[in-house]
């Protein structure tokens, strides 16, 4: 969306531009290089962001960033996970989360818990054994819920702005998806050395990670850094039924600028898939 925006112009990208950076299906050709897949493999990879091309019939994918597509997962729901699930579990990884059985747990926050980011990082924090409040919309409370937010707050009443639980109980962390939230608002709902972790910040937040530095509580940018092995654990997540993907709607291939300006309005609930 930043590309669309021409935030990046006139140095990137190259234009014309083909979006889409999380693909699935099945391979028809591989390069004389390539030694983990064969033609008629099926598989998932997350595509560079700077070429991306992924709304489109073909696309080259590299082997570095591409997994085997298990048995058990659709291609559909495994092609809605690859930037926003690797996002998510960079974020609760940089929390400190292990999922090695050993994890003592936290009490967070996660704002925008509707979102494609939001819902794989609900369920993630709650394997990692966070106790969890998170935020969305009205219409998403149940949703949010059903993936094991410990407390939901609609983020248009007044206790849901203020970002607080029921208890009134600061947190250890937050993991801040919401691109209107501010520093001044998150920094009033963390405990004495609370961190929030921005996965969308504004102009604000980004100031604040500068000037929280060293600070007891911060604000830290995140650094999407994760690649191939940790597409291949939230497969195995999904595989194993303990990870699933939120699909806001489902357009075919002619419609797929529909399925962009959904998109775009950011309105939408989980995912959207464009389906060949």
């Amino acid at each position: 969306m930043w590309i669309q925006k021409g935030f990046f112009r006139p140095f990137l990208p190259k234009f014309p531009f083909i979006p889409g950076t999380d693909v699935a299906g099945e391979i028809v050709e591989v390069g004389s290089a390539v030694r983990e897949f064969k033609p008629g493999d099926t598989v998932v990879s997350k595509l560079n962001f700077w070429k991306a091309g992924g709304l489109a019939e073909y696309v080259a994918a590299s082997e570095g960033n591409t997994v085997a597509l298990p048995t058990g997962v659709s291609a559909a729901d495994a092609a809605g996970f690859p930037m926003a699930g690797l996002t998510a579990l960079q974020g609760v990884k940089t929390i400190g989360t292990k999922f090695d059985g050993r994890d003592t747990g936290a009490n967070i926050l996660i704002t925008a818990a509707s979102s494609g980011v939001g819902t794989y990082a609900v369920q993630l924090a709650k394997l990692g054994n966070h106790h969890v409040t998170a935020t969305c919309g009205a219409r998403n409370l149940e949703l949010v819920s059903s993936l094991g937010a410990d407390e939901v707050l609609d983020y248009m009443t007044p206790e849901g702005a203020a970002l607080m639980n029921s208890l009134g109980k600061k947190y250890d962390y937050v993991i801040n998806i919401a691109k209107a939230s501010r520093w001044s608002v998150l920094k009033t709902t963390l405990s004495g050395q609370g961190r929030v972790v921005d996965v969308a910040p504004n102009l604000g937040n980004i100031v604040a990670s500068f000037t929280t530095l060293f600070a007891r509580r911060k604000l830290s940018l995140l650094n999407q850094s994760l690649g191939k092995e940790d597409l291949r654990f939230l497969l195995e997540l999904m595989e194993e039924g303990k990870l699933r993907t939120v699909v806001d709607s489902r357009h075919p291939f002619e419609k797929a600028a529909e399925a962009w300006e959904k998109v775009f309005s950011c309105h939408a609930t989980g995912k959207v898939i464009v389906d060949m």
